[in-house]
C-alpha cells in the first residue's frame, strides 16, 4: 500500500491499510491512523498525528514548523481527525510554544484546495474550508463553519458554530455563532438561515435566534445594552450560546 517511490522515516507510525502515493515524503514523528490515503508529492513531517480514513492530496504540506519568528525548534505538534478530506496544495503548520504546542482539526472536515492552517489554529468538526481560505495563528473555529472561497480570518479570531462567510470575507474581530458575514472587512447580512434549516434546527430556535440578532444588530443598542437585555431572557440554548460568545469576545464582534 505505500508506493516503492514514497519515502518513509523508519521513526513514523503507520496504520493498518493506509495508502501512500508515489514521491511522498513521510518523516520521523508521524501517526497515520488505518484506512488512511495520502496521494503522491504529499510531505508531512512530525510530530504530527493524523487519524482514521481521511484522504489527502497531492502537492499538501502537513507539519512543517510554524511560520512565526520567535519558533526556534521546539517539538510542538499538528493533530488531524477523522474522516477529513484535504485537497491539493494546503498547508498546515504545528504549534508555537507560547499558543499551546498544538494546531489541531477535528473529524469530517472538507478542506479544499490552497487553504492554510497557521500555527495554534484550532479547527472543529464538520466545517468546510472553499478554495483559498486562510487563518492566521491562534484562530479558534467552531463546529459547522462554512467559509467561503478566499476567506482570511485574522489571528486570534474566533468563529462561531453554524456561522458562514462570503466570498473574498476579510475580518479582524470575531464572528458570533450563526451569522452570515461577507466583505472586507466582515459585516453582518443576518442569520445563516438556510444552513440552520439544513441542519434540522427547530423553527422555535430560529425565531428565537432571529430574536436575539435583531437586538444586538438592529435595535440601536450600545453591545454592552443589548447582552443586558438578553442575559434576561435567554431560556433558548442557541440564544445563549449566542450570548456567551459575545460576552467571551476579546476583539469585539463583526458589527
Amino acid at each position: 500500500m505505500i508506493h516503492p517511490l514514497a519515502i518513509v522515516d523508519p521513526g513514523a507510525k503507520i496504520g493498518k491499510d493506509v495508502q501512500i502515493g508515489a514521491f511522498s515524503i513521510i518523516g520521523a514523528g508521524v501517526e497515520i491512523g488505518s484506512g488512511t490515503w495520502i496521494g503522491p508529492h504529499v510531505v508531512i513531517n512530525g510530530p504530527t498525528r493524523i487519524g482514521s480514513d481521511n484522504r489527502i492530496y497531492q502537492f499538501s504540506s502537513l507539519g512543517e514548523g510554524p511560520q512565526h519568528l520567535g519558533y526556534k525548534g521546539e517539538p510542538t505538534r499538528l493533530e488531524i481527525g477523522d474522516r477529513n478530506i484535504i485537497r491539493e496544495y494546503c498547508t498546515f503548520n504545528r504549534g508555537t510554544t507560547g499558543g499551546g504546542g498544538v494546531t489541531r482539526l477535528g473529524h469530517d472536515n472538507f478542506i479544499m484546495a490552497y487553504c492554510h492552517l497557521a500555527h495554534d489554529c484550532q479547527v472543529g468538526n464538520r466545517t468546510i474550508f472553499a478554495n483559498g481560505t486562510s487563518l492566521a495563528g491562534h484562530v479558534h473555529v467552531e463546529d459547522q463553519v462554512i467559509f467561503g472561497g478566499f476567506t482570511m480570518i485574522h489571528q486570534f479570531c474566533r468563529v462561531g458554530a453554524h456561522a458562514m462567510t462570503g466570498i473574498s470575507t476579510v475580518t479582524f474581530k470575531d464572528i458570533p455563532p450563526y451569522l452570515l458575514v461577507a466583505g472586507n472587512t466582515a459585516v453582518p447580512h443576518g442569520l445563516n438561515v438556510r444552513g440552520l434549516k439544513r441542519r434540522n434546527f427547530s423553527e422555535q430556535s430560529i425565531e428565537a435566534l432571529r430574536q436575539a440578532y435583531k437586538l444586538v444588530y438592529k435595535s440601536g443598542l450600545r453591545l454592552s445594552e443589548a447582552t443586558e437585555q438578553l442575559a434576561q431572557a435567554a431560556t433558548n440554548p442557541e440564544v445563549r450560546h449566542f450570548l456567551d460568545f459575545i460576552k467571551q469576545s476579546e476583539r469585539g464582534i463583526v458589527r
